[in-house]
């Protein structure tokens, strides 16, 4: 008769203990330590980080937190290859930013008067940039402080987002945000040129623009001066929809940006229509770049659209900032997102 393997009895103190030495090398940062204890428990699979990070995580350590090499934990994951490791700093930053998000909208409705929808409260940011001169010309346009509004290497983004919105010739389409004109040229030189071409602008700088460069004759074409807050609110009372819609606007918030496609995008766009927008939220990094591409996913969602992302490789833009005061994008594929109606 076998005898069978001799069973080792673990008593719960020691177990606990254990656990406790586990935790409290992960909060005094003791890698060394926690890779020992983690070798004498049989998790042989198991790193240090795979305790430490996630441990860090549920007690408040800050995502996006810079070292002094100006590099988040994402960026530093990213840069040396950690899969695992950079999806739980992506899947941090969405919750962080969603929470954020969140606080922010209880407080936008606990707001003891809402004004009229065309006397929206102008923003601060979008007060100085509105209010500010601007360097119109060349190959970008720079703010008073050098800026980059807009910058020429974005004509390929611009290019390609119009042959997303237009399928088919004869439609009626809407710009937020005319900057340099670039999406504008490309949507009048497009093969399914619209009927209608509709632009919103409200820098008195940009609009002095669109009117020493033909805008206002060219066939079709009608431009609307003001803040989209305060120019959609008339086309909607006109009953004005559009086959396609594409928003860039610049010195306005992710909550901005959250009402445009929750509040005011739904009766302007057509059942069928399609609607873009620029996707440079968090762009100076890729971390920031992929946790705010699950964001909007969830919140364009749960605004009732769904999003298909298209890749765009970006060539080297290293010798595209002179002269601007801060790199917006550092990141080397651009996803261009086509919105729909949830189906």
């Amino acid at each position: 008769m076998s005898q069978s393997a001799p069973v080792t009895v673990v008593d719960a103190a020691s177990i606990r203990a254990e656990i406790a030495a586990l935790l409290q090398a992960s909060v005094d940062h003791d890698v060394d330590t926690l890779q020992r204890l983690i070798d004498s428990s049989s998790f042989p699979d198991c790193k240090a980080v795979d305790v430490q990070d996630p441990l860090l995580l549920e007690n408040g350590a800050i995502w996006n937190q810079l070292d002094r090499n100006q590099e988040t934990p994402g960026c530093i994951a990213f840069r040396l290859g950690l899969e695992t490791l950079y999806q739980l700093m992506v899947d941090a930053g969405v919750r962080a930013e969603m929470l954020l998000n969140r606080l922010d909208d209880a407080g936008s409705a606990n707001a003891t008067a809402t004004p009229p929808a065309g006397d929206a409260k102008l923003d601060p940011e979008s007060a100085k940039y509105l209010s500010s001169t601007l360097s119109v010309g060349g190959d970008k346009i720079l703010d008073a402080e050098l800026n980059g509004v807009m910058m020429a290497w974005e004509s390929e983004i611009m290019k390609q987002s119009a042959e997303a919105l237009l399928a088919s010739p004869g439609r009626r389409i809407l710009n937020i945000g005319f900057g340099m004109g670039i999406i504008d040229s490309h949507i009048q030189s497009h093969e399914n040129r619209p009927a209608e071409h509709h632009i919103i602008e409200a820098h008195p700088d940009v609009l002095k623009s669109i009117e020493a460069n033909g805008w206002l004759s060219k066939p079709g074409v009608t431009v609307h001066t003001g803040r989209w807050q305060e120019v959609l609110p008339t086309l909607l009372e006109d009953g004005i929809t559009f086959d396609a819609v594409y928003y860039d606007t610049f010195a306005e918030s992710y909550a901005d940006f959250k009402d445009f496609f929750a509040e005011h995008l739904l009766g302007l766009l057509e059942a069928d229509g399609v609607w873009s927008f620029f996707n440079g939220m968090g762009a100076d990094r890729q971390i920031t770049y992929d946790v705010y591409q699950k964001v909007v996913e969830i919140d364009l969602f749960e605004a009732g659209f769904e999003v298909e992302w298209i890749g765009i490789d970006l060539p080297d833009l290293s010798n595209h900032w002179n002269g601007v005061k801060r790199k917006y994008w550092d990141v080397e594929r651009y996803r261009l997102p086509v919105c729909k109606f949830v189906t």
